[in-house]
């Protein structure tokens, strides 16, 4: 039901308004001429309709949530109330350095946090979100071989594994793919890598640990490869809260890599946004970093923090945002950082990786077949239902429906490519021992009913307020009519 078919002439939930002390005049020419078309309801009537709304969604507030390779984990309510602080909250982005002297403080220490944790020089927060963080780590790359007029170089190298965004990043920065292929192991087939570079090559674009779930045990012999050939390497972060506080990717031979604060950092995540994918870069990137970002320098015997600009590093790739950046989640970010402290951050990797390594050996114990059985899992790992799709005809979208029925959101599915009917599954480190158990004895009960009665599980989800669509007919008859 629409919130309008509740609506009643004279009715109204005032009580929450926000009243302000001072009045702000509005000029005439911008007032409306006709009252808003808005519905009138009672404040019970708001408070039900969007509250039963909320329930008909899945979130990590409400449920388990293993949507593998993007660590969908809880965000401490701390940390929202720390950037809602008024001194935060209301602070202009225009307002002058001096004013802006505790918040600039912050941002400085989550910027030497973030070197410490990734092993890099400089750290950049302003990219709205991982996909823009992405964009400038390529577009650094490209810089840094067009300053040097190293412009025959117009190949990046991308694993069959990555993140679908990684090949689009590196079209949107001029240049072609190459795709290298993985081995039946999970690794980077390391033949394929050398007979792949050569003058042409850009750079390598890859994430470690990669998205079938296992640790690159070559990274330290790839990074010499793409190095002797005259490249640089790109890591993708969004993996980075399996090796938090155990190794850097500054020390594996990467030159430039994004993180997703709203993975990691356990930031808000999820429709679009709010988002932050903050760079960081070595020695080779530094000059080229996107701007501005938080300098430090001695005023009046004093620290005093500023923004840096193009005026310091003339080499730019320029700015990426109105201001520096999103700055509700950096601080969210911040906040975290703060909670948990070195030893907190040690503990994430170790947890992500315990908890998807016991999750992956109980779903062995109840059948279900492991994609690389001869590696261990890192913070996620990949089953695979091949032989159920051939045997009883249950594919790895039937799992995924039916578990919405017994109350959880499903996995990432299909994804990555290389593994047929796969589910990427990712239980990260705030999940108890209680709810992992939960959901491999759902994914237990789903893989019997396949067995034993399979047009239960294709038929699925039965208790959701909408059962499944014809995605083929969705796709061919588009229905867009927008709301009058």
């Amino acid at each position: 039901m629409l919130i309008f078919e509740l609506s009643g002439k004279g009715r109204s939930a005032k009580a929450q308004y926000r009243r302000t002390d001072t009045e702000i005049e509005i000029p005439k020419s911008h007032l409306r001429k006709e009252p808003a078309g808005l519905p009138e309801v009672s404040e019970l009537q708001v408070v039900r309709h969007f509250t039963n709304l909320s329930k008909k969604n899945f979130s990590i507030d409400g449920e388990f949530y293993p949507l593998g390779s993007c660590t969908m984990k809880y965000n401490p309510r701390g940390t929202h109330k720390a950037a809602s602080i008024p001194g935060f909250l209301n602070r202009h982005p225009l307002a002058p350095e001096a004013q802006s002297q505790g918040y600039l403080a912050c941002l400085f220490e989550l910027q030497e946090y973030l070197k410490d944790v990734t092993g890099m020089q400089v750290i950049s927060l302003t990219p709205m979100a991982g996909a823009q963080g992405e964009f400038a780590g390529v577009a650094m790359i490209r810089a840094y071989h067009d300053k040097n007029n190293d412009t025959e170089r117009s190949e990046i190298l991308i694993p069959s594994a990555a993140h679908g965004t990684n090949p689009a990043t590196a079209v949107m920065c001029g240049y072609t793919v190459r795709e290298i292929a993985v081995n039946t192991e999970g690794d980077i087939d390391l033949g394929d890598l050398k007979k792949a570079v050569g003058p042409q090559t850009a750079g390598l674009m890859m994430t470690n640990p990669s998205t079938c779930g296992v640790f690159e045990r070559q990274i330290q012999e790839i990074s010499a490869v793409v190095h002797e050939a005259g490249g640089l390497l790109y890591y993708d972060g969004a993996n980075l809260n399996a090796i938090l506080g155990k190794v850097k990717p500054g020390d594996m031979g990467f030159d430039v890599l994004h993180m997703n604060l709203h993975k990691t950092f356990a930031t808000p995540h999820g429709g679009g946004g709010p988002g932050s994918g903050p760079v960081g870069v070595g020695s080779r990137l530094a000059p080229f970093v996107p701007t501005p970002i938080v300098g430090k320098r001695e005023h009046d015997g004093k620290d005093y923090f500023y923004w840096r600009d193009e005026n310091e590093i003339p080499d730019s790739i320029g700015s990426l945002s109105a201001f520096m950046g999103n700055a509700g989640i950096l601080l969210r970010a911040y906040a975290y950082a703060r909670l948990l402290g070195k030893e907190g951050m040690h503990r994430v990797g170790e947890y992500a990786t315990l908890n998807a390594n016991y999750m992956a050996h109980q779903m062995e114990q109840s059948g279900f077949e492991l994609a690389y059985p001869k590696r261990r899992a890192t913070h996620e790992f990949i089953i695979t239902l091949s032989k159920e799709a051939k045997r009883v005809g249950v594919n790895a979208m039937d799992f995924a429906k039916r578990l919405l029925d017994y109350g959880y959101h499903a996995p990432t599915i299909y994804f990555p490519l290389l593994v047929p009917e796969c589910l990427l599954i990712e239980p990260t480190e705030t999940e108890s021992l209680k709810d992992i158990d939960g959901f491999v004895e759902a994914m237990r009960c789903i893989l019997q009913e396949a067995n034993d009665c399979p047009e239960r599980v294709t038929g699925a989800p039965h208790d959701m307020p909408v059962r499944r669509l014809d995605d083929v007919k969705a796709a061919r008859n588009l229905d867009l009519a927008l709301a009058k």
